[in-house]
């Protein structure tokens, strides 16, 4: 038996690249996310999603990717993007059904293959560069050619280049002005930090699983929230870990003691770290006072 037979669950919570229902759309920043995403859809640019590691970048992009409908929208999703800029090319041609040839031929034929999407099927192409924030200082140069192809006064390209904070401050570089002046939206995704927004993903995600009601105590889901920082990757590490051990324990429900075990288990701040008593003085005997 595991923890899915154990307690009816047909999926974790909250799992990394959730989509569908399993993803949770109440986060506000989410929101303002999807509003720009569903306008970059329509209005081609360049936008730019940042935020720490954890907080849910690529899992938001991807759910919002596949909210698109492929008769109207091509996405080209790439992860691996601290490469030389023929790789990129090379990549982004083969997305695109094209034989990757010779630096001379690639990028015209990627600017041919793109508009010819535009105007001979009606099919906005949308590329999004994942871990941007590792892109080569050429790239980002090589980037900033790629998206000039306005003929007739036209975009026919959305980018959305997804990474850490890091990405922001290094397009504000001045050797990145010239694709920086080109960035029509900034989203970044910040941890959760109302405790009751973390209780409704909480919530949500396990809804989603196929949990029981009650499965966690309130005192568990308190130290559930102030651990996890409102980080929706340590969240699900966390539930999963305690799921784990609530099967390896028999026990009904998560309680404290499971939390405090997957803090343990994954090298985390214990919230409530124990009082460690200060040592007591030694006091030494004065050598002045020896009879």
């Amino acid at each position: 038996m595991s923890w899915r037979d154990r307690f009816g669950m047909h999926a974790a919570p909250l799992p990394r690249g959730a989509a569908g229902d399993s993803f949770f759309e109440g986060d506000p920043h989410y929101q303002r996310l999807a509003r720009a995403f569903a306008w970059l859809a329509a209005e081609p640019g360049i936008g730019v999603v940042t935020g720490e590691p954890g907080v849910g970048k690529s899992s938001a992009m991807r759910h919002l990717c596949r909210t698109l409908s492929p008769s109207e929208h091509r996405v080209v999703y790439l992860c691996d993007c601290a490469v030389k800029p023929l790789d990129l090319y090379r990549m982004l041609a083969a997305e695109l059904g094209l034989r990757p040839g010779a630096r001379a031929h690639i990028v015209a034929d990627i600017k041919r293959a793109l508009v010819s999407l535009v105007d001979d099927r009606g099919i906005v192409p949308i590329v999004i560069l994942d871990d941007a924030q590792g892109l080569r200082d050429d790239l980002l140069h090589e980037i900033h050619g790629l998206t000039s192809i306005d003929f007739d006064g036209r975009d026919y390209l959305t980018l959305w280049l997804v990474g850490h904070p890091l990405l922001a401050r290094r397009l504000r570089l001045q050797q990145h002005a010239a694709l920086a002046q080109r960035v029509m939206l900034y989203a970044p995704l910040v941890a959760k930090t109302d405790p009751a927004l973390v209780s409704a993903m909480i919530d949500h995600g396990l809804a989603a699983a196929g949990a029981p009601p009650d499965l966690i105590t309130p005192d568990a889901r308190a130290m559930l929230i102030r651990v996890s920082r409102g980080i929706p990757r340590l969240v699900s590490h966390l539930l999963r870990i305690a799921l784990v051990l609530a099967d390896e324990h028999a026990k009904p429900t998560i309680d404290v003691s499971l939390v405090n075990s997957a803090v343990v288990l994954l090298h985390l701040e214990s919230p409530n770290p124990p009082v460690i008593p200060p040592p007591k003085p030694r006091f030494e005997r004065d050598p002045r006072s020896r009879a």
